[in-house]
């Protein structure tokens, strides 16, 4: 019995530490993989499948247009221009990504994370209040914890893969910044429009409960339309 325990419990290590070494996104096996339009692929992998490497050209690696602002008229004042894998398909199984952000004076990326990248955000222009919060602590009697801070041009600041995060224009001017992310196809779960703009929508039973308030509040946050700066 006691063997047995000893096993279970070996195992239980080597399975976790397996678990962390597959974390983010795999180890390239060759020097690029040169994404195929999923429209063209007849079979559905982790990722996406490999060009021929004798058809792959310069322009498989190449994204041009991040000198240019994003269209920050919307009702967040903020625009997001992603460079994935599903605008740059060079970045296929390389583990990273960019995006330029746009914010409108008060402007507001709104809290959201990004489940398979940690971000590294560079501001370029004005000032945002930036920050994230922590996953639920072991110990009930505390609380999520908050980390904030202004950021000035030049400052950088860094998002932990999962956590949910926001950037606020505080500022009078217009403010722009670019961040990398750690992985080819970060996702992005904007937490307002999850919970209150999924389709089908949640039982208001549940958001009700969840959120301890009347039904009628949950009743008008499901009417809003909830805009998608992406």
């Amino acid at each position: 019995m006691k063997m047995a325990l000893v096993s279970l419990v070996t195992i239980f290590v080597v399975a976790s530490f397996a678990t962390f070494a597959y974390a983010s996104d795999p180890s390239p096996l060759q020097d690029f993989c040169v994404a195929v339009n999923d429209t063209e692929a007849f079979v559905f992998v982790n990722g996406k499948i490999c060009k021929n490497p004798n058809m792959v050209v310069a322009e498989d690696f190449l994204f041009r247009g991040l000198n240019k602002p994003g269209n920050t008229s919307n009702p967040l004042g903020s625009k997001v221009t992603p460079v994935n894998v599903n605008q740059l398909p060079g970045l296929n199984t390389l583990g990273i990504s960019a995006v330029r952000i746009d914010y409108a004076p008060k402007g507001l990326n709104p809290p959201h994370t990004h489940p398979r990248a940690t971000e590294i955000l560079i501001l370029l222009k004005g000032t945002l209040y930036v920050g994230f919060v922590t996953s639920n602590p072991a110990d009930p009697a505390l609380k999520n914890k908050l980390f904030t801070r202004y950021l000035y041009p030049g400052d950088v600041f860094v998002f932990p893969q999962g956590l949910i995060h926001f950037q606020f224009n505080v500022g009078k001017t217009n403010a722009v910044a670019f961040a990398g992310l750690s992985s080819q196809n970060p996702g992005v779960i904007t937490i307002a429009n999850a919970v209150f703009g999924s389709d089908p929508p949640i039982n208001p039973d549940v958001l009700t409960k969840a959120f301890q308030v009347e039904k009628d509040v949950i009743d008008y946050l499901q009417a809003q339309l909830w805009w998608n700066i992406d």
